[in-house]
């Protein structure tokens, strides 16, 4: 029997996707036998294996990718887990970042269900639509309380790029990322900016942003831009953050992770959290050239 809470999630998710401008473009299956299937909006296609963990494997501009194509595991693509970490620490949950995935395709969008962890009793569904609009890929997560018990949880999308000549930044003053002085961060109007390094130890920071994340990949001319919730103070789990960068040791790869808010659920209750992903060349002549682009991918002038 639903509660009228449950109705009313499934009904707001189902707005959400309509007011964000999603339309119902058939996604493009690449490989059935192998589980992959491809999205694609004008120029930008997305790669998403669902027999692996459901993962995003491939986001490319024409023939541009932009992602982490490194081999070793947990160092390509882009995946979702479940926050607070200390909740799993360390491996993933194979059942959200390794094992196979259900797919169903049904009015334009692509859903992916995976199978739930015993230990955390969450099923995690991630639907997958094209926002020809607002020339983006629209990835909503769920998380699904599937014990009997009452459960607080957040959701966490972490994507991974190639450490190779960037620029990483967000809306934050650079003195507020935590912790303090372990990556270069600089402020620019506003707008934390960092040039990843290279060091010989494991970095990650915090920072509460405004609701984007950006990355530009100077080499290749690509700029890469995720929209998410944006939270306030009190809303991200224990010990976590709405946007986090963690830099690999030496010079391999980057994480860019953003979390919604930390959300009680009761059983049989669900969260749906939306990420927007926007990809466009870039050869920006300054730093206020490229946070204006931004804003004219998020349609934004804030």
């Amino acid at each position: 029997m639903h509660t009228m809470k449950q109705i009313l999630t499934s009904l707001l998710m189902a707005i959400a996707m309509i007011f964000m401008g999603t339309t119902t473009a058939k996604a493009d299956v690449s490989n059935e036998e192998t589980g992959q299937y491809v999205l694609k909006c004008g120029n930008v296609s997305m790669t998403i294996d669902a027999a692996k963990g459901g993962k995003i494997l491939s986001f490319k501009y024409g023939d541009q990718e932009v992602i982490s194509q490194l081999k070793w595991p947990e160092s390509f693509g882009s995946t979702f887990w479940t926050s607070p970490q200390k909740e799993w620490y360390w491996p993933p949950v194979p059942e959200y970042d390794k094992k196979a995935y259900q797919v169903e395709e049904k009015d334009g969008v692509l859903t992916m269900t995976s199978e739930v962890n015993e230990k955390l009793k969450f099923r995690i569904r991630k639907a997958f639509a094209v926002d020809e609009p607002n020339q983006a890929i629209a990835i909503t997560y769920s998380i699904i309380n599937v014990s009997d018990e009452t459960r607080k949880v957040a959701p966490w999308e972490i994507t991974r790029v190639q450490n190779e000549g960037g620029l990483i930044f967000f809306e934050a003053p650079a003195d507020s990322i935590w912790p303090a002085g372990l990556m270069n961060f600089k402020d620019a109007n506003g707008i934390s900016c960092y040039e990843p390094d290279e060091a010989n130890e494991n970095r990650k920071v915090n920072a509460d942003g405004k609701g984007w994340l950006a990355y530009l990949n100077k080499e290749k001319g690509l700029l890469l831009v995720k929209q998410f919730e944006d939270l306030v103070a009190g809303q991200p789990a224990p010990d976590e953050a709405e946007i986090q960068v963690y830099v690999n040791r030496g010079k391999t790869y980057i994480e860019l992770e953003s979390q919604g808010a930390y959300t009680t659920l009761q059983p049989g209750e669900e969260l749906n959290w939306t990420v927007r992903w926007y990809l466009q060349p870039s050869t920006p002549a300054s730093s206020d050239a490229l946070v204006q682009q931004v804003k004219n991918m998020l349609k934004t002038d804030k």
